[in-house]
């Protein structure tokens, strides 16, 4: 595929005004002219090598920067919001979002949190004949996917509470784990450890400083929960004020999130940045080498390649994504082009869902998406026993890829046919937006194109896609 030219206005000024230079000044540094650099901050111009070669030489900059953001995402999500039947008769072309995504990214924001508002306030009305009579009928902004959208926003990467779990994890000296750290910084606080037999994960009372932690889950679990716990003691201040740039519009929101940055200490902290991007080098991402050298989970160590997003230190952009046995996405990050949807399930052709098919089993698939982009994705059921008979058993499915690109630093890729383009399958982001016409696994028609139905033929299905 030719290679698109480099439009990152927005980025640029953003560049511009974290070094604190005035235009003029942030030219004679790039050697280009004013007008030059001015159009390419308004996106009248791409970003030309020049530039981008002085970006690195002069400030260091990790070029990367300038491609990485918002653009994709909003992008995606843009069109998915567009794709709801309110939009049928005024849907922007492509074009047309992509420069919003570049030179508004704001409003785009705006429109998507507009959007989402009104989603919520049409279901809530659905079901208005149950609400009547409750005094807390009132329409509100659902906090769990506002606090999805601000990790999903900030790349899934919290630069202040990474390097302080980091340094905490720095602790490991003489051959000691993360386990031991956390469990002898825990106990010289006062707080008293005990493994007790109960259905709860971690229980921690504030007066008597006693941290209960179930003898039922796996000792990843338990290790990952004592992390958590010194997140919450040790690093209150950093959250707070974390949570206090976010701006949540609930205070439901905001314990959410703070949980949310709890836990993302605890896997920082098991997973410290700078140890964990070499070893997942050196090993090709190897995610059972990764699980025993860290101590961690399968799902843990591919949450955290996920996050590696470090400015002037990235990984490989993964994505990541956990859906459940109905197919709904329970987790999801991104930082390649392919954007997973915002509401709903994955596409039915992906690989992670006969993961649930193959327990224990690696299954690896090559896909590409309508844009002509390819992928590399690796998945794998995830199944999280209660810890006693009878005892429910919750049951995931996890994928992690990335771009064909990165194929090299997969230990996965190794036996793959990548050069085959017959070897890699169709896949989509979502149905209702997805551009493809020939599925035969379509679930709903394409909002944003036309239909033919005949009355007297019927292929795979009822419909063709114009």
């Amino acid at each position: 595929m030719p290679s698109q030219k480099l439009y990152a206005g927005a980025k640029l000024r953003e560049i511009r005004t974290r070094l604190g230079l005035t235009q003029k000044d942030f030219a004679a540094k790039l050697g280009v002219s004013l007008p030059y650099l001015n159009q390419m901050e308004n996106n009248n111009r791409p970003v030309s090598t020049t530039v981008v070669l002085a970006l690195a030489q002069e400030f260091g900059l990790d070029v990367t920067e300038l491609s990485a953001g918002d653009s994709e995402r909003l992008v995606s999500d843009m069109r998915e919001a567009l794709a709801d039947p309110v939009f049928a008769e005024n849907i922007p072309p492509l074009a047309d979002l992509r420069l919003t995504a570049s030179n508004a990214p704001a409003l785009a924001r705006a429109f998507l949190a507009l959007h989402r508002s009104y989603r919520q306030t049409h279901e809530r009305l659905a079901s208005l004949d149950e609400a009547l009579g409750r005094e807390d009928a009132r329409i509100q902004a659902s906090p769990w996917e506002e606090v999805r959208d601000f990790f999903h926003y900030c790349d899934n990467y919290i630069d202040a509470v990474d390097r302080a779990a980091e340094h905490f994890a720095s602790r490991r000296d003489g051959g000691a784990d993360t386990r031991a750290v956390a469990l002898d910084w825990l106990k010289s606080r006062g707080v008293r450890v005990e493994f007790t037999d109960m259905q709860a994960l971690r229980r921690f009372d504030p007066e008597t400083r006693r941290l209960q932690l179930s003898s039922r889950v796996a000792p990843q679990t338990q290790t990952f929960q004592m992390l958590l716990q010194v997140a919450l003691l040790q690093q209150d201040k950093l959250i707070e004020a974390t949570l206090d740039l976010a701006r949540f519009h609930s205070d439901e929101a905001r314990s959410i999130a703070k949980i949310g940055l709890a836990n993302y200490f605890a896997g920082a902290a098991l997973m410290p940045y700078g140890e964990f991007l070499r070893t997942a080098q050196e090993c090709r991402h190897d995610l059972e080498i990764l699980s025993n050298r860290f101590g961690a989970s399968i799902e843990q160590v591919a949450h955290r390649l996920s996050t590696l997003q470090r400015p002037g230190a990235k990984g490989i952009p993964f994505f990541f994504v956990r859906v459940d046995q109905a197919g709904t996405i329970t987790k999801r990050h991104s930082a390649t082009r392919l954007q997973f949807a915002r509401f709903g399930g994955a596409c039915p052709l992906w690989n992670v869902h006969r993961a649930f098919e193959t327990p224990g089993r690696f299954l690896l698939q090559l896909a590409e998406t309508p844009d002509g982009v390819r992928y590399i994705s690796l998945a794998r059921d995830v199944s999280k026993p209660g810890g006693s008979y009878g005892a429910p058993v919750r049951r995931y499915a996890i994928a992690l890829g990335c771009e064909l690109r990165h194929a090299d630093s997969l230990v996965y890729a190794d036996n793959l046919d990548i050069s085959n383009a017959a070897a890699f399958e169709p896949i989509g982001i979502s149905c209702r937006i997805c551009e493809r016409s020939g599925c035969h696994q379509r679930s709903v028609p394409p909002l944003e194109r036309r239909l033919s139905i005949d009355t007297n033929e019927r292929g795979i299905l009822p419909y063709r896609v114009n």
